[in-house]
């Protein structure tokens, strides 16, 4: 029986960590989870139980070849292979994971960029972005996070930490981000932006709604997507303000970079159309005349479960073909 070849694809996110087993082809033969907290700051622990996952899930399969490991991780430095100063981590400071990795996998590539940019590589090769040679990948969720893909290529910068879109300001003088600055659109478009905006909204209008029924501690954006489903005009008002200041600062976006599409992925857009109809919408409204009507507003078009992972993978598998192209 002929030997497949794979790669592991890792995605570290702030509670859980997941694991796939990749084919070439795109193909996840095997996943597997475990909880990134609970091991306390000495990265040591973590990844004990990280590399056991691993060897678990390989032992498992029959004729494989083990060709790379991706990892994809929030603050994750593609030059330097480590994640650095990540605040929804556990471990405080510089964790050189590339370096502390293959120590126990010797002789194998390993890569690491944040997941936004793990996103757009997974575009890229397996998902609606094939063919395309401009984009960005909008990561909606916790945060709001991007990738830039110019010329076929990821855009990096000197630093390794090039498309922080979500850390740009939107309104100056608005809410407190995260960072500590104001007015970046991770604080309107993410999960929690979102709750803010129906929390204001309702003390603005205080208008019948379906989301004065649960306790504003315990709203979350899902309930405003359900409710806005149903027709919940306030629920509704949130993702129309929501796309109106994605698309504004999308339209910056356009004139520096002239993007072909923006793939938009994560927990928030699965709100769907009911978020980008509005976005293409303020896209357009702001946007240069000579972009206007060139460029699309898209749902990623992996699936939403293994997304991440095989993200993650496309940073070593998308390695492994540009050396193996013919000269």
């Amino acid at each position: 029986m002929q030997t497949q070849k794979i790669v592991v694809g890792i995605d570290i996110g702030g509670t859980n960590t997941e694991v796939g087993l990749i084919t070439f082809e795109g193909n996840i033969l095997q996943r597997g989870t475990m909880p990134t907290r609970g091991r306390g700051p000495n990265f040591e622990h973590y990844l004990n139980s990280l590399t056991d996952l691993i060897h678990s899930m390989l032992n498992k399969q029959n004729n494989i070849e083990l060709c790379g490991i991706g990892i994809g991780a929030p603050n994750g430095n593609f030059h330097t292979g480590a994640i650095e100063f990540a605040p929804n981590l556990e471990w405080e400071g510089i964790v050189p994971i590339c370096k502390l990795l293959s120590q126990r996998f010797q002789g194998i590539p390993i890569k690491l960029t944040n997941d936004a940019n793990a996103a757009a590589l997974g575009e890229m090769l397996f998902g609606a972005a094939r063919g395309y040679t401009d984009f960005v990948t909008i990561t909606l969720g916790t945060g709001v996070g991007s990738g830039i893909v110019s010329n076929g290529q990821l855009v990096y910068g000197h630093d390794g930490f090039a498309g922080e879109i979500g850390h740009t300001t939107v309104y100056p003088n608005g809410r407190l981000c995260g960072c500590g600055r104001y007015g970046c659109i991770e604080a309107y478009l993410s999960a929690s932006g979102l709750v803010k905006t129906a929390l204001e909204l309702m003390v603005k209008y205080r208008t019948a709604s379906v989301l004065g029924d649960i306790p504003p501690n315990k709203l979350q954006s899902k309930d405003i997507y359900e409710a806005a489903v149903s027709g919940d005009w306030l629920a509704q008002e949130v993702f129309r303000q929501a796309g109106e200041t994605m698309g504004l600062k999308l339209a910056d976006v356009v004139a520096t970079l002239s993007p072909q599409a923006f793939f938009f992925v994560g927990g928030v857009t699965k709100a769907g159309d009911i978020l980008l109809d509005p976005i293409r919408q303020s896209l357009e409204r702001y946007v240069m005349p000579i972009f206007k009507n060139k460029v699309k507003i898209l749902p990623s078009g992996l699936p939403g479960i293994d997304s991440a992972i095989l993200g993650a993978g496309a940073l070593v598998l998308n390695d492994i073909k540009l050396h193996n192209k013919p000269s």
